[in-house]
C-alpha cells in the first residue's frame, strides 16, 4: 500500500480510502467488522462515513454505520491504526435535527457529539461539510455552471462562524482536522481566504463527485 499526506495535515493516508456507507442497510454489522478487518490487513488506514449513514438514506438508518464503526473499535482496541473521517450533513433531511440542520455552530456542535458518541472514540481526524448550505450539485444533480442564488454577505458570515466553531473543536481536541465535500470553487475559495485573513483552521481536502455524465 502506498500513503499520502493529507493536503498539508501532518496525516499519512492509504491512497486507497475504505468507504462506509452501506453499513446498516446494505450490508450488516458483521460484515462491515469484516471489510474493516480485511482493508486493515491490507495496508488501508483511511476510513470514510458520514453521520447521515447508511444509505440510501431513511430515518431508520441514520447513523448506523457510524455504530457499526464504533463496535469495531470496541471490540479491536484498535483506534490509533485508523485515520477516521466522517460528515455533517446539511440541510433537506427532515430526521437530522428536526429538520433544520443548516451548517453552523449550534448545529456542527451537536453533530461532533453525536457521532463521536456512535463512533466509541474521543476524536475524528477529518471532519468534513457533507454538503453546503445553498444550493450544490451533489448526489449526482447536474450543475449548470450558474451561481446559486444567495445572500453573499451573510453566506460568507456562515464560512467564518463554521470556521471559528471547527477552531474551538480543535482546541478541544475532538476533531483534527476539516474539509469540504460536495462543495464548488467558489465555495473552496471563500473558505481558503477567510482562513488565511483570520487565522482559522484550513480546509484539508476536498471530496466530490465526479462524472463525465453528470458534471
Amino acid at each position: 500500500m502506498q500513503y499520502r499526506l493529507l493536503g498539508r495535515a501532518d496525516i499519512k493516508v492509504s491512497l486507497i480510502c475504505l468507504g462506509t456507507m452501506t453499513w446498516g442497510r446494505q450490508n450488516t454489522e458483521a460484515e462491515g467488522h469484516e471489510q474493516m478487518d480485511y482493508a486493515l490487513d491490507q495496508g488501508v488506514n483511511f476510513f470514510d462515513t458520514a453521520e447521515m449513514y447508511a444509505i440510501p438514506p431513511t430515518a431508520e438508518t441514520y447513523g448506523k454505520t457510524e455504530e457499526i464503526i464504533g463496535t469495531w473499535f470496541a471490540a479491536r482496541r484498535n483506534r490509533d491504526k485508523v485515520v477516521l473521517a466522517s460528515k455533517i450533513a446539511g440541510p433537506g433531511l427532515s430526521w437530522i435535527r428536526g429538520g433544520n440542520a443548516k451548517i453552523n455552530k449550534k448545529n456542527i456542535s451537536a453533530a461532533v457529539e453525536g457521532s463521536l458518541k456512535r463512533l466509541q472514540t474521543d476524536y475524528i481526524d477529518l471532519y468534513q461539510l457533507h454538503w453546503p448550505n445553498r444550493g450544490s450539485y451533489h448526489f449526482s444533480q447536474h450543475w449548470g455552471y450558474a451561481p446559486p442564488s444567495l445572500d453573499i454577505a451573510a453566506e460568507l458570515d456562515n464560512f467564518r462562524e463554521v470556521l471559528e466553531t471547527f477552531k474551538g473543536l480543535i482546541a478541544a481536541g475532538k476533531i483534527r482536522h476539516i474539509g469540504l465535500s460536495n462543495e464548488s470553487s467558489w465555495g473552496v475559495m471563500n473558505y481558503m481566504r477567510l482562513s488565511e485573513d483570520h487565522d482559522l483552521p484550513r480546509m484539508v481536502s476536498i471530496q466530490n463527485e465526479y462524472s463525465l455524465l453528470c458534471r
